[in-house]
């Protein structure tokens, strides 16, 4: 019997790893009638009870030289989490996400406690660069919890338990939009060709992807009068998009809608033209067609180059292991070569549906069986220490 409930320490150190911190202290919660949660995070994991050592806004850090700078800062934050959770004792302690500091806390509290148990909850993107990090990992914890259905056998090659739980993404609903609706709401025929355009949710991907994507739209909708734009605007960029959309005599035209109606504007397209990210698995689980566009820095685009492991740059391509949606990175990624896939997708209803059942099909694997990732990875951690 157990003399005390039990007491699982959580570390997200990032806005991401603090909503899949929440979800997974609510699943906790949940399945453990009594269970006490502690450890480092974000206002979300402070709503499920998880009140932080420290403001992790000090952990965010982007970019080479402010990681430099941030590099003594990051070191005395991990120290300063490994010393509260040796004092703490947890069962268990579940490193969430962000590969760098939470790595190094796995390695702390191993080196000084190594009878507790530690949970790897997102794994290192091995099968895109660095794939030395699996034998890593494999030295610091106990068990992963991964998001990607390929990931196990590159790191149980290394001796390190692993589950697949699902990726949450695909839990929040792109496939449940009502297409519909949509249409009629927003004057759309049934039978109207509907493109949607989706640049991003970052500055610098607007900045580098509008001007091909705008090319695009523009020779498309030149070549077929009747085809309707969508523009789902994340409200991070909208201040830099909007006036971008009004100046474009190809994009003014085309219907706005807010991240509230991002999934019924998924049901109600035809196809897409997609800056690289979430969104296109997103899109194939809504089984949209999706041709994807992305450019880096020229610098970065260079190293990236080669480290990168991977023959794509789309999940739902590599889970795949082919090019449902065409990908055209840097220099490839022009106006006439995004028109002119998008242009097959649209005029080829064959091939539209048979890229809809392929995408949809490839993305319910990516999704997970059963409950929802963070009531699986629940369920494995208290079984863990059970």
């Amino acid at each position: 019997m157990r003399a005390r409930s039990p007491h699982i320490y959580l570390v997200a150190a990032e806005a991401s790893g603090d909503a899949l911190g929440a979800e997974l202290a609510a699943a906790l919660h949940a399945q453990a009638d009594e269970i006490a949660l502690s450890g480092v995070g974000g206002a979300r994991m402070a709503g499920q009870g998880v009140e932080s050592l420290f403001d992790i806004s000090d952990l965010s850090v982007l970019g080479f030289i402010e990681g430099i700078k941030a590099y003594p800062r990051v070191v005395r934050r991990a120290d300063e989490t490994a010393e509260d959770i040796v004092r703490a004792a947890p069962d268990a302690v579940v490193l969430i996400d962000s590969w760098g500091f939470t790595l190094r806390v796995a390695q702390r509290v191993r080196k000084r406690a190594p009878h507790i148990k530690l949970v790897k909850y997102v794994g290192p993107q091995v099968w895109a660069t660095r794939p030395g990090r699996a034998r890593t990992l494999a030295d610091a914890v106990d068990h992963l919890l991964t998001i990607h259905p390929f990931d196990a056998p590159l790191f149980e090659d290394e001796g390190l338990k692993t589950s697949f739980v699902g990726n949450p993404a695909l839990w929040r609903g792109s496939d449940s939009g009502d297409g519909t609706s949509f249409r009629v709401t927003h004057g759309l025929a049934p039978d109207d060709p509907v493109l949607m355009i989706l640049f991003g949710s970052r500055s610098a991907e607007i900045e580098r992807l509008f001007e091909p994507f705008e090319a695009a739209a523009a020779s498309l909708v030149a070549q077929q009068p009747g085809l309707r734009l969508i523009v789902p605007v994340a409200d991070s960029i909208r201040p830099l998009l909007k006036p971008r959309l009004a100046g474009s005599p190809a994009l003014s035209g085309a219907i706005v809608v807010g991240e509230n109606d991002r999934y019924d504007a998924f049901a109600a397209a035809d196809a897409a033209i997609a800056c690289s990210g979430t969104v296109t698995s997103e899109l194939a689980l809504a089984g949209v067609p999706a041709v994807v566009g992305y450019r880096l820095s020229p610098l970065t685009h260079f190293i990236a180059k080669r480290l990168m492991q991977a023959p794509y740059i789309s999940l739902v391509n590599i889970a795949a292991n082919e090019e449902l949606m065409p990908e055209f990175v840097q220099d490839e990624c022009t106006g006439e070569a995004l028109c002119a896939a998008a242009r097959d997708l649209l005029g080829n209803d064959a091939l539209r549906n048979e890229k809809r059942r392929l995408l949809r099909q490839t993305a319910l694997e990516m999704k997970g069986d059963g409950a929802p990732p963070s009531e699986t990875a629940a369920r494995i951690i208290l079984e863990l220490i059970a």
